[in-house]
């Protein structure tokens, strides 16, 4: 069972998110890992025109592709407690940036986890949603995901907690505050200050996982203020092959439009150093027009720090403002090919 759990979560993440770590300190229950990877590639295509109308360049482009550099810190506070941190940044890596170091903190984040009580933490960090539902899908290295991912209603300013696995159950809660402390009356946001939460339960057990969860989308984070619901699952057929099955669902508010329903099905398939990956997504849109979009991906292993890439995606965008239709003339195949460097 245990090597069908290993296989299961080799076989859905591996390429997409696969780090190196490098073990800096180790003494007493104290731990600090450091690892990151440098990723360059070439990207071209996507869409003609912009969401305003307004007609822009996809041509050829050699691009950084979301590299970055972490910490992860732990120490054992008794038999059942450890303490935990981790501090992650992204850097441009394509091109000499000399006005910053780097440019964003990803992730940032402390917390204490208990084998009896379950783990708590706090700060900016991807949401739980993306951590325990969408997960399956979160294969690609760009624009290849169409669920909710890592910063829906997250990502700062964010408190969350999930218990220990029980018989392959693992329920979770997450809460991201919307502050205005420190703001003028003129300065302030229209929707005040206000509490996101999210929540749900995974399912975890030999080849299967699957994840139940839901998202208050305030407008505040960038959402339509409706719930977000989403049940998506994996299942390893074979040691090399893994299928996955989700939908999702947002309900049309009236104000900001953006209900949806999203059914997407695709696959992994690895052999040797190599792995190949394969989705097709159906989205109904309440105002705006339907979409079926895809991507697929090959990924070859070099080396255990090296790989080499090829992905594309067509994400057949919907009509956006002035009438401007981004659909099979205007909407181009989105590629991406290139190389990473873990450590």
């Amino acid at each position: 069972m245990k090597k069908m759990l290993l296989a299961t979560a080799v076989t859905s993440v591996l390429w997409a998110s696969a780090t190196q770590a490098t073990t800096v300190y180790d003494q007493e229950g104290t731990k600090l890992d450091i690892y990151g990877r440098i990723s360059m590639g070439i990207a071209g295509g996507g869409a003609d025109f912009d969401s305003n109308g307004e007609k822009v360049d996809d041509g050829v482009e050699f691009v950084d592709v979301y590299s970055r550099l972490g910490f992860r810190m732990s120490q054992e506070v008794n038999s059942d407690l450890t303490a935990f941190g981790r501090l992650e940044w992204r850097f441009t890596g394509d091109e000499q940036n000399t006005s910053q170091g780097f440019n964003e903190i990803r992730q940032s984040y402390i917390g204490l986890a208990s084998k009896q009580y379950g783990t708590f933490q706090a700060g900016n960090f991807d949401s739980f949603y993306a951590q325990f539902v969408s997960l399956p899908f979160d294969v690609y290295l760009d624009r290849g995901l169409m669920f909710k991912s890592s910063g829906i209603q997250s990502r700062g300013d964010s408190i969350g907690y999930y218990t220990p696995e029980l018989n392959g159950f693992t329920s979770f809660v997450q809460l991201k505050h919307y502050s205005e402390r420190g703001l003028t009356v003129e300065e302030q946001h229209r929707e005040g200050s206000v509490v996101a939460a999210q929540g749900g339960v995974r399912y975890q057990q030999g080849p299967i996982r699957v994840g139940l969860g839901a998202v208050e989308d305030v407008v505040r984070g960038g959402g339509n203020g409706e719930m977000l619901y989403g049940l998506i699952g994996n299942y390893l057929v074979t040691d090399n092959f893994s299928a996955r099955l989700g939908y999702e669902t947002q309900g049309e508010s009236d104000v900001y439009g953006g209900g949806f329903d999203t059914v997407g099905l695709g696959g992994t398939y690895t052999t040797g150093p190599w792995a190949f990956t394969a989705d097709y997504y159906n989205v109904e849109r309440d105002s705006q027009d339907n979409s079926n979009a895809w991507a697929a991906g090959t990924y070859y292993k070099v080396s255990s720090a090296f790989d080499v890439f090829v992905e594309v995606t067509d994400g057949d965008a919907p009509s956006v403002n002035r009438g401007t239709r981004l659909g099979e003339l205007t909407d181009n195949v989105y590629w991406l090919t290139g190389a990473r460097y873990h450590f």
